[in-house]
């Protein structure tokens, strides 16, 4: 047990820090578990220990701890993510959001009211059917182009888009991979003891749809009024991306003399031979613009380039490379967009999972590899304009990017970033939108009305998604968030090990303690509140894994209902308000709308206080509290 408990510290202390990726961390914990009884086997016979720790099983018992430690990977709930992450990607392959997007534009015009009631109204609904993390990967986009057409600051709407998908992720069983996770835990509770957790069983397709519905609209109500009040407006409402990321000192344009040192050598060449911090942006030659890639190209004699760069790097520039400024020369998003007819000049945010997280822009060859170039990085509410290429970058980090059209698709169809704005794109499948919302109405129905398990259902819709021509047999790797499935994979043996360990009862024990002279229904409030917390620094599928044993114990030791006091974990651990750190969607959205970290306490506490008491007394009412 204490070896275990050790683990879970640890765990804890990289999940919150962030040191190594929260898969990774998973891992180990994983490897940790499964090699402490070998290892330990190999000192006890040397002498060392007294025995061996069994961390897995109990002594004697028939149970291979090896099988226990891998079955994370042949867990139902890991499988059935896995198949919503193409269910998800199927939909958005067929562009249904996006004209869906283009008819709620034409509807909200200018009003800021409209276009937060709009946000909410459709990704809480939405992310009841799809992955909520993956709804708001495909809203994003729409929503950032909806505050821009209207004038509005993203900032007041991209908080609720990541707020309202946790509401509408508490719909069904499907919403969320912590619904999933958190019914497959509860289903093996109940099996390995069904006299002593009573009435605990895994979740059905629409268990909790009453309760989040209610979520939902006291949530969206919020959104609307004292939400949108707290709602800070960091990024200013402007149309112009270059002013949006405060880029007039940085963007200017420099002419080759004739005398130039440069001319004759490659763009590369002379790139290379500098250790200035500056990026030629563009070249203007004859009247011709041309974007990256510009490496091969030999300077001319009277080339143009716009160049990014700081004043006092300009200086030194001019003076050593034979260069000089183009008088009253103005860099701006429409001179970045001359080049082509397409779009040239987006936002994209570094996703998660993505390749890019922990390195930087110089180790990955960003320019080279992708054609293109970064202006400027915004990490929250912090503007980087200068020396980015040696920035370690993060999850949620928003690049401003500019590149050639064919460039500005490729990183729209990269599964490393989520591009914030709209992108026109040839290829959606618009003749299978029928097809694709048909399957996934199929998968609820199929798992909510038959004995169909959910992991099946969902596998076969996946299949259906690939059948049907909704997405291509080579985009199935990409679709799936594989730093989720090694995350839940990972945890899961913690979870088994608390409790063959004993711990899961010591918590509860300690728990139960602690409030010795408090009626069930102050209990179950608390262990709301204990998993919110906890989710809000970790993981939220390491919270449920870590708080559903201890939330059915402890109920076994009061008496009181297990469902319910698992159900209440459940929901703490969907509905992580108060950090950016505490749930994906909230990362997806601090780089697009300039948030501070400050600012996700300021919004979501008091929502989180609301949502405590709401839940609480709601499965008080509806399940009640009693076995």
């Amino acid at each position: 047990m204490a070896f275990v408990f050790a683990v879970v510290a640890g765990a804890l202390v990289l999940f919150a820090t962030e040191r190594v990726p929260v898969d990774v961390t998973a891992i180990g914990v994983m490897v940790a578990l499964l090699v402490v009884e070998p290892l330990t086997a190999l000192l006890a016979d040397a002498g060392v220990l007294a025995g061996r720790l069994y961390v897995l099983h109990e002594p004697g018992d028939a149970v291979d701890p090896v099988a226990v430690g891998l079955s994370g990977f042949a867990s139902p709930a890991t499988i059935t993510v896995l198949a919503m992450f193409v269910l998800s990607a199927g939909v958005q392959r067929t562009g249904v959001i996006q004209i869906l997007g283009a008819k709620v534009a034409a509807l909200t015009g200018d009003s800021e009211s409209r276009q937060l009631g709009a946000t909410v109204g459709i990704v809480g609904p939405i992310s009841g059917f799809i992955n909520n993390t993956a709804a708001v990967a495909i809203l994003l986009p729409m929503v950032t182009d909806l505050a821009h057409k209207g004038q509005t600051s993203p900032s007041k709407l991209l908080m609720p888009l990541s707020f309202a998908s946790m509401f509408g992720g508490m719909l069904t069983l499907i919403g969320t991979s912590t619904n999933i996770l958190a019914s497959d835990l509860a289903g093996r509770l109940a099996i390995e003891d069904p006299a002593r957790y009573g009435d605990l069983h895994a979740f059905s397709m629409f268990e909790f749809t009453q309760l989040g519905v209610i979520l939902l609209v006291v949530g969206s109500l919020y959104l609307m009024t004292v939400g949108r009040w707290l709602t800070p407006e960091r990024i200013k409402p402007r149309g112009d991306l270059t002013q949006e990321f405060e880029m007039a000192d940085y963007l200017t344009e420099v002419v080759v003399r004739e005398d130039s040192p440069i001319v004759g050598q490659t763009v590369h060449d002379a790139l290379e031979a500098t250790d200035l911090d500056i990026d030629i942006v563009q070249l203007i030659r004859d009247r011709r613009t041309f974007l990256e890639p510009l490496g091969a190209k030999s300077i001319r004699a009277g080339d143009v380039f716009a160049i990014r760069t700081d004043r006092d790097t300009l200086v030194e520039l001019l003076d050593a490379e034979g260069l000089d400024v183009v008088p009253d020369a103005v860099v701006g998003e429409a001179e970045l967009e001359a080049a082509e007819e397409r779009q040239n000049l987006v936002e994209v945010v570094i996703a998660p999972g993505s390749e890019l997280v922990g390195a930087s822009l110089r180790s990955t060859n960003f320019r080279q590899r992708y054609d293109a170039n970064v202006l400027a990085l915004r990490r929250g509410g912090e503007l980087i304009r200068q020396r980015m290429d040696r920035t370690t970058l993060r999850v949620g980090d928003t690049l401003l990017i500019q590149g050639a059209g064919d460039s500005i698709d490729r990183l729209n169809n990269n599964p490393n970033f989520i591009v914030a704005r709209e992108v026109e794109r040839p290829d959606f499948r618009k003749s299978k939108v029928p097809v694709a919302v048909g399957i996934v109405a199929a998968v609820v129905a199929v798992a909510a009305l038959t004995p169909v398990p959910i992991v099946v259902s969902a596998l076969a819709g996946a299949l259906g998604m690939i059948l049907s021509g909704c997405l291509r047999s080579s985009e199935i790797y990409d679709a799936v968030q594989w730093d989720v499935i090694f995350l839940l994979a990972g945890v899961i043996p913690l979870g088994l090990a608390l409790e063959a360990t004993g711990g899961a009862t010591l918590l509860a024990d300690l728990l139960v303690l602690a409030a010795p002279s408090f009626p069930p229904l102050v209990v179950l409030g608390l262990m709301y509140v204990v998993t919110a917390v906890l989710t809000n620094i970790i993981s939220n599928n390491a919270s449920v894994v870590l708080m559903i044993p201890v939330a059915a114990e402890a109920a076994v030791q009061l008496g009181a209902n297990a469902f319910a006091f698992v159900l209440a974990v459940t929901f703490a651990a969907s509905t992580a308000f108060m950090t950016p750190v505490g749930y994906q969607t909230n990362l997806f959205v601090y780089g697009p709308g300039g948030y501070r970290f400050t600012d996700y306490l300021r919004v979501g506490a008091p929502l989180q206080a609301v949502f405590a008491v709401v839940t609480t007394l709601g499965i008080a009412y509806f399940w009640g509290l009693t076995p």
